[in-house]
């Protein structure tokens, strides 16, 4: 495929001389004009060289959305400094380990998020803290104009250290390079299919693959992005409405819980065309598209692989599509042989351009050995092909329960519970079993105003499940704690049989 290895950083200049005030985005309905984005990018990388901060450093940024956010990423895009990106909403020892594992040269956090991150760095060595808030150092920095006139990084130089969602164990810092972002943004404008002048509306943090890769669209496919603080499932076709916007993105559970929303007059005047992401099941893409009128176009993706792996422009129900033309997709057995159509294998993802797929975790070679095999990212996802060519994916290979000599997939029981009509969202995980294995637990949070029967929904999920997948515990949440992309911790889950609700208790009556 014809590709510019130019990455991205100059696209922003660019468009910046070409264009100064077209709209890059807006947050929160502020909007921020392409030369406004590139003067302040332009101060923060001056300033990061005013203190010592070099080529190959990495600076970690606590920040949720804001437009100061998105300038210090193009900054230190621009300066060669790596980016590692902290969710806000972390704390405690996972806090402790984003921050001291990359040993970032400077922290910068929202004011409001400082105390923690002082308090979570270490007592000796610790780098300092630049506070981002009104009269903040950050806002003095952005404002001054200093100038900044270095050549755009190498493609293959590292943009940024992301670490993966953590919802088995330790998250692991993925090696994403300018290269990756620029493809992962080109992924997007094909499952998108997004047009000049159209409207991306975003809800997902920038600290998430799912909104840094939209930060080169713009430029590309000479759309707007419009931000908002976080995803609401109360206010979300209003604030679409509002940002008159033409797409929105998903993952996990997202559509299930709009489609659990009341009706409303917003539900087909809003104005958007397609919804794009992962993870929509084949029950819920025709009801969705048929309440909201909108077209699903659901893909596949890590961002190891720079994030977009395959597309579904097609339509075909329940398939993640074909592959990026920078991609091959293969399905593998244990014994690394491809498996027979309709048959699953695990996905195993090839390349033939140079640094679409990441070089390794950071300072984690048995993780990277296990991923990278011969140049090929194994995945650990499993999935299968349709005549056609078609991927479907069929969940983790680790996630999984072995219960009554039978694998039971955490997903295949998850989308099945979804589409009970009281619940909002819902996980499974295996605990200690009486004899044998393992059991299933399955947590349910009821949506707003519903009272779920626990017996009453074993025995609907009984007759829709086979018998060695039907949950034996159900626990109900009032939430789920999640990660930056709304899925669910699951490791933070409780394993205990003493606090859920036990189908063979009651049959022992």
């Amino acid at each position: 495929m014809a590709f510019d290895d130019d990455g991205f950083v100059g696209l922003l200049a660019d468009r910046a001389a070409r264009d100064p005030d077209g709209i890059y985005a807006r947050y929160e309905g502020e909007p921020v004009s392409y030369a406004a984005l590139d003067r302040q990018a332009r101060a923060f990388a001056a300033h990061l060289r005013r203190v010592g901060i070099q080529p190959g450093d990495r600076v970690a940024v606590m920040m949720r959305n804001s437009v100061a956010a998105i300038a210090c990423v193009f900054g230190l895009a621009k300066a060669g400094v790596a980016w590692v990106p902290v969710n806000a909403q972390q704390r405690g020892d996972g806090l402790r380990y984003l921050l001291a594992h990359p040993q970032p040269r400077l922290v910068i956090a929202d004011a409001e998020l400082a105390a923690l991150v002082i308090e979570a760095l270490p007592v000796e060595n610790a780098p300092p803290v630049m506070r981002h808030g009104p009269g903040g150092e950050l806002e003095a920095v952005l404002a001054s104009g200093a100038g900044f006139d270095e050549l755009p990084p190498a493609a293959d130089a590292v943009f940024a250290i992301m670490y993966t969602s953590g919802t088995t164990g330790r998250p692991k810092g993925v090696i994403v390079s300018h290269r990756m972002l620029r493809l992962a943004a080109e992924g997007v404008g094909r499952v998108a299919a997004a047009g000049p002048g159209e409207v991306l509306f975003v809800w997902e943090p920038l600290y998430h693959i799912g909104g840094a890769q939209l930060l080169p669209l713009p430029m590309l496919r000479d759309i707007t992005l419009a931000m908002v603080e976080r995803f609401s499932a109360s206010r979300f076709w209003s604030q679409v409405k509002a940002e008159n916007a033409t797409h929105i993105h998903y993952l996990g559970g997202i559509l299930q819980i709009l489609l659990k929303q009341p009706p409303g007059q917003l539900d087909r005047s809003h104005g958007v065309r397609i919804a794009w992401g992962g993870g929509c099941p084949p029950d819920i893409w025709p009801l969705f598209q048929q309440r909201f009128g909108v077209e699903i176009r659901e893909c596949y993706g890590m961002t190891e692989a720079s994030s977009i792996t395959t597309c579904n422009d097609s339509g075909t129900l329940g398939s993640v599509g074909r592959s990026m033309p920078w991609f091959v997709v293969s399905l593998l057995d244990a014994a690394g042989n491809p498996v027979a159509q309709g048959e699953r294998g695990e996905i195993v993802v090839t390349t033939d351009v140079p640094g679409a797929i990441f070089p390794g975790y950071l300072d984690n070679p048995e993780a990277t050995a296990k991923a990278l095999r011969n140049g090929a990212l194994h995945t650990g996802d499993l999935g299968s092909f349709d005549a056609a060519g078609n991927l479907y994916f069929h969940g983790r290979m680790t996630d999984s329960v072995r219960c009554r000599g039978e694998n039971v997939s955490a997903w295949e029981v998850e989308h099945v519970a979804a589409e009970h009509e009281a619940i909002e969202d819902c996980a499974m995980i295996g605990v200690a079993a009486d004899v044998g294995e393992q059991d299933i637990k399955l947590f349910v949070k009821p949506r707003p105003g519903a009272k779920l029967d626990e017996a009453a929904l074993s025995t609907w999920l009984g007759s829709r499940l086979a018998p060695y997948q039907n949950p034996r515990y159900i626990a109900v949440v009032d939430e789920f704690e999640r990660t930056a992309s709304q899925r669910i911790m699951k490791h933070k889950l409780s394993p205990r049989l003493d606090d859920c609700w036990d189908r063979a208790a009651l049959q022992e009556r």
